[in-house]
C-alpha cells in the first residue's frame, strides 16, 4: 500500500556534495527543484520497471518529507516548525535519458519510478535523519541530513515561495554519492532512520 496521496512530488536534485561530483556536477547556488508525476508511485514490495527506452536505469535513495499542513510562503523559521512527516523514497532515474534529454521529465517520471513507504512517521528530528540504501544486500549509499547543501526546512521555504505545498506533497530531498545501475532480478532497500525499509525488487 503506498502510504501518501501527494498532490505533486517536489523533488531536490544535487543536495550533496559527494553526488553531484560523482555526476560531474557542482552544487547549485540554490535549491534545484524537479517534478516527478504522483502516477510514477510504487508501494513498498513492488516491482520497478525497467522501460525499453533506457539502458542506464540506477536508484537513488532518499529521506522523503511529507508535508502535512499547507505551506504558503513560510519562512525558514516556521517551515523548521511545520507538521511534517518522514519516509523512504527511491527516486529511480533512467541516467540515460536525464543526459540526453537536458531536462529530467521523462528520466524520472516514469510508472514505477517513485518507491515510497514503507509508513509515515512523524516527531522525528529532521537533524538526525540517515538514509541508507542496499542492493542484494550490499550497502551502496549512506547519507546524513547533516551533510545535506540545503537542510529540509530551506528546502520547504524555498518550495513554497514558488508553489503552495498541500497537506500531503511528497518531497525527496535528494540522493547522496553511490547511485548505481539496476538490473532485472535485483532487490533495492531504502532505509530511513525511524521510518523502516522501503524494499522492491526490479524487472
Amino acid at each position: 500500500m503506498i502510504p501518501v496521496k501527494p498532490s505533486k512530488i517536489v523533488c531536490i536534485g544535487r543536495n550533496y556534495l559527494a553526488h553531484a561530483r560523482e555526476l560531474g556536477n557542482e552544487l547549485p547556488p540554490e535549491p534545484l527543484i524537479f517534478l516527478k508525476p504522483p502516477s510514477a508511485l510504487l508501494a513498498p514490495e513492488g516491482t520497478i520497471l525497467l522501460p525499453p527506452q533506457s539502458q542506464q536505469v540506477e536508484y537513488e535513495g532518499e529521506i522523503g518529507v511529507v508535508v502535512l499542513e499547507r505551506l504558503s510562503h513560510v519562512s525558514v523559521e516556521a517551515a523548521g516548525e511545520a507538521r511534517l512527516g518522514f519516509t523512504c523514497v527511491n527516486d529511480v532515474t533512467a541516467r540515460d535519458l536525464q543526459k540526453s534529454d537536458g531536462q529530467w521529465s521523462r528520466a524520472k517520471g516514469f510508472d514505477t519510478f517513485c518507491p515510497v513507504g514503507p509508513r509515515v512517521v512523524e516527531g522525528l528530528d529532521w537533524r538526525t535523519l540517515e538514509v541508507r540504501t542496499r542492493v542484494n544486500g550490499s550497502e551502496r549509499q549512506h547519507g546524513r541530513t547533516a551533510d545535506m547543501a540545503y537542510s529540509i526546512p530551506v528546502i520547504l521555504s524555498y518550495i513554497s515561495s514558488v508553489m503552495t505545498l498541500e497537506p500531503g506533497d511528497l518531497i525527496p530531498t535528494g540522493t547522496p554519492a553511490g547511485v548505481g545501475r539496476l538490473a532485472s532480478g535485483d532487490t533495492i532497500e531504502v532505509e530511513v532512520s525511524g521510518v523502516g525499509i522501503l524494499r522492491n525488487s526490479v524487472r
